[in-house]
């Protein structure tokens, strides 16, 4: 047992992906044509894909809120760690890449499981119902609005859910205290690890995975 913490080198990431990933051929040629269609290479991994699959399976997720899809990849491979009923719910602004996700969806066996909202984030939690709460959130997006993203999905989810967010270590820079590199971005992140450490009603912790993924159960 080690104190220390093992740093990810290339050959690691390699073996994690090989053995511990959700990415399959479908999700490979979703990324090809998410490529082909001009999106950017921000996608989780397929290791990062297998930890949410892993925590959606652990609390028996049945809801899923995903605030940024991009192309589709991480609701995919969401919506197949959830039962037949289930429901992601995803909300992404470009009306471009609603479309897209769609027709991946659709093609995945999918479309009665991931449901597109397009539009502003914030303007669509607005216009949620109180009711029925939600198992787990998956916030990607904006990196300024996290906390605001954290403030509004607070009350959406029920007692023991998840609020789950990406790129939280912040390219490797979230430990600088006077940030050079994106310094907006980073410190945004840096407040929300902040806000969801130190909130009351939350008990969280970062993984190393990826570019950083904070967990938060509500308690």
């Amino acid at each position: 047992m080690s104190a220390t913490f093992t740093p990810v080198t290339t050959q690691l990431a390699a073996y994690i992906e090989s053995l511990f990933s959700a990415e399959d051929a479908f999700l490979q040629s979703l990324l090809r044509q998410a490529e082909a269609a001009g999106m950017p290479p921000i996608h989780i991994s397929g290791a990062q894909g297998a930890i949410l699959q892993v925590m959606l399976r652990a609390i028996g997720a049945r809801r899923v809120l995903e605030i940024g899809s991009l192309g589709g990849y991480s609701a995919i491979i969401m919506a197949r760690a959830l039962p037949p009923e289930g429901k992601v719910v995803c909300f992404e602004i470009n009306p471009t890449y609603c479309a897209f996700i769609q027709r991946q969806a659709e093609q995945a066996g999918l479309s009665n499981v991931i449901e597109v909202r397009c539009g502003n984030a914030l303007n669509l939690l607005d216009t949620l119902p109180e009711e029925p709460l939600f198992d787990a959130v998956f916030i990607d997006a904006d990196k300024p609005n996290y906390v605001h993203y954290l403030e509004r999905c607070y009350p959406r989810v029920r007692q023991g859910g998840l609020i789950i967010a990406d790129n939280t270590l912040a390219w490797g820079h979230i430990a600088e205290p006077e940030p050079t590199f994106e310094p907006a971005n980073v410190r945004a992140l840096q407040e929300y690890n902040r806000r969801v450490a130190t909130h009351p009603g939350l008990c969280a912790a970062l993984i190393p995975a990826g570019d950083g993924m904070t967990v938060a159960v509500k308690l």
